[in-house]
């Protein structure tokens, strides 16, 4: 097979191409990704440029910083994650930065620092889903899924050199575990508290928001301890064929893991797991469940569905469930040219 033949052998999985319906003007966020990332365009080209600024312009984003508090938040400042769920603070901060809302706008920059402010724990570095301006987040309310998604949008705008960032890096690379049915649950914190995080088997949630946020450090910019915590994390997340039991291959590990949605928050799919290991590389074997469970979910016309959502709950809704879906058809196509589109 020749090297062109090679480059388009991820287009032979789908039913149609649906490239030009993601280029129109309707979602400049998918637009831009599309442009970069399916066709190629380079980041100097002025339609990609075009779409990146029509971001903070129109669709989602905008509506979404017309209801800011003046400070960066959402609702009430100190309910930022339990009681205003998914209309708090830190909910807007994850689709803002699953949407690439400008780094250099006043209002992401402001959001960023109450994020660092009201929910880092200031003696390790992790994230809490309770805490105050005075005090930080609270040591005793961490949780890994919340720090790797916090890490993951502090990186994702900009915020990589930030040693506050740099310490929720250690964070994650010094806590996360990747048990898989030991003996004896871990003692200690931050084990002690949630045993549905850590407990015999680690919760795959904290290992797949880890693993995110590590994966969006520039490769030259990895440590020794990224890299170790990489290879680990996907080696976790493999072993269990992305979306199986490690033990019994056959069965499931949670159902709604293979229904496809979009922003994914605190839960996690299989096509957000296939994103992740292809964005680092990976072309494993033991994807390939995961990758057949993908291409069975589209149309027709080369779609595929938002299956899950928690629009109502959002401050904006973002697409309609059960209907054909430009995140969901963006990201299927990153995976399927990520993992058969080159050698």
């Amino acid at each position: 097979m020749d090297h062109r033949k090679k480059l388009i052998l991820w287009k032979s999985f789908l039913k149609a191409d649906p490239t030009a319906w993601l280029l129109k003007d309707d979602n400049p966020s998918v637009k831009y990704l599309s442009l970069k990332e399916i066709i190629g365009k380079p980041e100097s080209s002025t339609e990609v440029q075009a779409a990146q600024k029509s971001i903070m312009e129109t669709g989602v984003v905008p509506k979404i910083l017309s209801k800011q508090s003046p400070g960066g938040y959402w609702e009430k400042a100190e309910d930022f994650y339990i009681r205003t769920k998914y209309k708090g603070t830190v909910w807007q901060f994850i689709i803002l930065a699953e949407l690439l809302a400008d780094q250099d706008e006043r209002r992401i920059k402001e959001t960023c620092e109450f994020i660092l402010e009201w929910s880092q724990d200031r003696e390790t570095g992790g994230f809490a889903y309770r805490g105050s301006k005075g005090s930080g987040g609270y040591h005793s309310a961490v949780l890994p899924c919340l720090t790797g998604n916090m890490a993951w949008g502090l990186i994702r705008f900009g915020y990589l050199d930030d040693p506050r960032t740099k310490k929720a890096i250690d964070w994650i690379t010094t806590y996360q575990r990747f048990d898989d049915g030991i003996n004896e649950a871990p003692k200690g914190w931050p084990y002690d508290k949630y045993e549905q995080c850590w407990g015999k088997h680690t919760c795959a949630l904290g290992v797949v928001k880890g693993l995110k946020a590590l994966a969006e450090i520039p490769p030259q910019k990895r440590t020794n301890g990224v890299k170790t915590f990489v290879h680990k994390a996907a080696e976790f997340i493999l072993k269990h064929h992305v979306y199986k039991r490690s033990r019994n291959l056959i069965r499931v590990t949670k159902p709604k893991w293979t229904k496809l949605g979009f922003p994914w928050m605190w839960d996690t799919d299989a096509l957000e797991m296939l994103l992740i290991l292809t964005r680092l590389g990976y072309k494993d074997e033991r994807m390939k469940e995961a990758l057949d469970l993908l291409v069975s979910k589209q149309d027709e016309q080369g779609r595929w569905n938002l299956e899950m959502t928690y629009n109502g709950r959002f401050q904006v809704n973002i697409e309609r469930k059960n209907k054909p879906s430009k995140w969901m058809t963006l990201n299927a196509l990153r995976v399927l040219k990520s993992y058969y589109g080159q050698t």
